[in-house]
């Protein structure tokens, strides 16, 4: 059976969406008891000031919206369905199951607000390119039996937390676009930006933070010691499964031969593939047993190798990736981190690729953090698909805020306005002519549009 309801955190609400049930009695608010659409900005406004989240009736909800959602549940049932029936499956159905495990304490405001992403790309990248040095030196090391060079990666470690902590999105956007040379992008490197991104905004000390990207970062060095049939193959027996879980006995027992390497980032590597449900390994820990951090560690794995599925040539629209993690909430990972991390990297990362409710194409350059669902993207196709020239930069928050002004002053009708949405986000392969990575790179970095359309479109244009 679909799902008919979902949860949706009031940052997240659009118009079109059927309110179905609060987080608190209805009696406490100026609102309808029985549900009501959304029209307007201001409903939204009014439920921010007394909810933190609500619950949407997906059947209901209408427009572009509707159908968003009626997609994503479908998928998500569709999969849970293909899980437990296909006769070739290796897993049973994952159900949710009641484990007793303490809420995790979330502070919201525990750093400032996030720096504008081109203030901090310049540092962001070239401290990246010394992440990706480190850890060639890490792999060199190991094959050698020589030491590792634990301190250089500290220290580049606890730079990405600095950096992560002025401006999110500058280190997204280096961990979202994939390279020609894909082993420049490393699993580990993106998970570890997606672990400090998302412990950033759960309000986590600057130390735990440094923890969490450090043993992020580390935790696949037992992989070395995995032969690569295994490590490669899409199927394992039952005999490669358990040489391939080895891995991490084999990087625990890496890491603590190291002096230098906190206690604290060896348990997050030992237990990064435990599973809310005990269902993980290698000691079968659930819920509260495992520590917080191997928790956030095992969701961002999760989320990497979902968004970056091994031998793919494109990675996986974000929106897949975050309904394919929800689904496993209170199964393999505890619901309250999972509905975190979904906001602290939205549901529009930037790169990704969208649809706008006029047709046109655009990539997201910046997220707005308080309204996650209204990013600024760069458009770059037309309603027809036909390329921008030159193409334009566009931001859906302060869009949608003059418009509401010209609506609240009478001028306008909400109709005529006519604000404008994500309506979904695409497969990166769907329109190839496009290079996410010359985008970045022009709004990141050159921040001036003249050149722009050559880099972005050259396989697109006539004598290039």
């Amino acid at each position: 059976m679909a799902i008919e309801q979902a949860k949706v955190f009031v940052e997240d609400l659009q118009r079109g969406m059927f309110v179905s049930r609060l987080d608190r009695p209805w009696t406490r608010t100026p609102f309808a008891l029985q549900g009501f659409y959304i029209r307007d900005l201001e409903e939204i406004r009014q439920l921010q000031k007394y909810c933190r989240y609500v619950y949407v009736d997906v059947v209901k909800s209408v427009g572009d919206v509707g159908v968003r959602l009626r997609k994503i549940t479908r998928a998500a049932t569709v999969q849970q369905t293909k899980a437990g029936n296909a006769p070739d499956s290796r897993q049973p159905r994952r159900v949710p199951v009641a484990i007793n495990c303490k809420p995790v304490l979330i502070s919201r405001d525990a750093y400032a607000a996030p720096e504008p992403a081109q203030k901090e790309a310049n540092k962001a990248r070239e401290l990246h390119g010394r992440i990706i040095d480190g850890m060639h030196q890490v792999m060199v090391q190991l094959r050698t039996d020589g030491p590792l060079p634990t301190g250089a990666v500290s220290e580049v470690v606890t730079q990405l937390v600095d950096s992560v902590l002025r401006s999110p999105d500058a280190f997204s956007w280096l961990a979202r676009v994939r390279e020609k040379d894909e082993h420049t992008y490393s699993h580990s490197i993106r998970a570890s930006v997606w672990a400090v991104v998302f412990g950033r905004h759960i309000g986590l000390r600057r130390k735990e933070l440094v923890q969490l990207g450090m043993a992020t970062l580390l935790k696949d060095v037992g992989k070395l010691y995995v032969a690569d049939e295994v490590l490669q193959a899409k199927v394992r027996s039952p005999r490669e499964e358990l040489e391939y879980r080895r891995f991490v006995d084999n990087s625990v027992r890496l890491l603590s031969a190291d002096p230098n390497i906190e206690q604290a980032v060896i348990n997050i590597v030992h237990c990064h593939r435990e599973q809310h449900d005990g269902s993980g390994y290698p000691r079968g820990l659930r819920g509260g047993q495992i520590p917080v951090l191997a928790r956030m560690c095992g969701i961002v794995t999760f989320y990497d190798e979902a968004t970056n599925p091994r031998g793919a040539e494109y990675p996986v629209p974000p929106s897949k990736a975050v309904a394919q993690l929800y689904d496993l909430r209170n199964c393999a990972f505890q619901e309250q981190l999972v509905v975190e991390f979904i906001q602290s990297i939205g549901l529009y990362p930037t790169g990704t690729q969208v649809e706008l409710s006029t047709g046109e194409v655009a990539v997201v350059v910046e997220q707005s953090y308080k309204r996650r669902l209204k990013p600024k993207v760069m458009v770059v196709l037309d309603k027809n698909k036909q390329p921008v020239a030159p193409p334009r930069l566009f931001d859906l928050a302060a869009d949608d805020d003059q418009k509401q002004k010209l609506v609240n002053s009478g001028k306008k009708s909400l109709q005529e306005v006519g604000l404008v949405t994500v309506s979904k986000d695409l497969d990166p392969c769907r329109y190839p002519q496009i290079d996410v990575a010359a985008i970045r790179d022009q709004y990141l970095f050159e921040r001036r549009m003249s050149g722009f359309l050559p880099s972005i479109f050259s396989r697109l244009l006539p004598g290039r």
